[in-house]
């Protein structure tokens, strides 16, 4: 689900930019020499050249191996310009092996370490994606969906102004759509197995706390079904209200409008429970 975003293309420029010519064999060269660590000593090497082998797994889509060579420069040379430049390099690599805990690690020490570097930014936004291209099943523990909208707000408010702020405001728009599709799929769940009252508390919690997501149609029709189903039709005919209201559009109106007119209910507010306060709130533009 990741953005391949503007410095990830600039990461791939320069591993195109890698010479490649006499690399054909594993060991691969550094500046006109073979560079070969089962031979000669990583210790031996200067930061630039394992940097370089670092590159060039890369761009032969081995990023484990990369992630090694990196890693290698911080330990071997934990005060250099090298050791930064390697632990940024550090996380993309582990992020694009899929070594979500490594990446978000490594992400971590480069914000700790330096925090106003220009590529802080890009740091947050890399930790932010080791917990959101984890979430892309509904029925997955949520537990990684809050720590990815926690991540990406720190994107948003700690960095407004970086390349990375738009991307991480639109996956939490998404984050935030799948915390209420869990709900969602909850409350349908117990809706049908006629638990209604269970169900219209999910569908509630969609409607209060989720109410800007692309789930909310859906829940103001559920709502309908599960009122109607217990008999309390004002509840029902408000909930319709507010479909018809901020979603005349959409095929959920349309359906609590056959629902509801089916049984000679109109669709207007009615009574004096939680749904007319939002009705209200609706009327008054302080709703979504």
């Amino acid at each position: 689900m990741s953005l391949f975003s503007a410095h990830q293309r600039k990461i791939g420029a320069v591993l195109l930019g890698v010479l490649l010519a006499g690399c054909g064999d594993s060991a691969g060269r550094t500046n006109g020499s073979f560079f070969n660590p089962q031979d000669v000593p990583l210790e031996t090497y200067a930061p630039e050249q394992i940097f370089e082998r670092g590159e060039f797994e890369l761009n032969r889509s081995q990023p484990e191996e990369a992630a090694f060579y990196f890693a290698e420069i911080e330990r071997l040379y934990p005060y250099s310009d090298w050791a930064r430049r390697a632990l940024i390099m550090q996380a993309f690599a582990y992020h694009t092996d899929e070594d979500y805990p490594n990446s978000r690690s490594a992400a971590q020490r480069f914000i700790d370490f330096y925090p106003d570097d220009d590529d802080a930014a890009y740091a947050q936004y890399l930790l932010a994606l080791s917990y959101y291209d984890q979430i892309d099943e509904v029925g997955r523990d949520q537990g990684l969906t809050f720590q990815a909208l926690q991540a990406l707000r720190e994107v948003i408010e700690r960095y407004p102004d970086s390349e990375y702020s738009r991307s991480a405001i639109l996956k939490f728009d998404l984050a935030f759509d799948h915390l209420a599709a869990k709900e969602m799929e909850i409350g349908r769940y117990y809706l049908r197995r006629n638990h209604y009252s269970a169900a219209i508390n999910r569908f509630r919690v969609v409607v209060e706390d989720f109410q800007t997501t692309s789930q909310t149609p859906e829940a103001l029709h559920r709502l309908v079904e599960a009122y109607l189903s217990l008999g309390l039709t004002n509840e029902a005919r408000t909930a319709g209200a507010i479909l018809g209201y901020n979603y005349r559009s959409t095929d959920w109106y349309e359906d609590s409008f056959a629902l509801l007119n089916g049984q000679g209910l109109t669709l207007e507010a009615a009574g004096d429970g939680w749904l007319r306060q939002v009705y209200r709130q609706t009327l008054k533009g302080d709703w979504l």
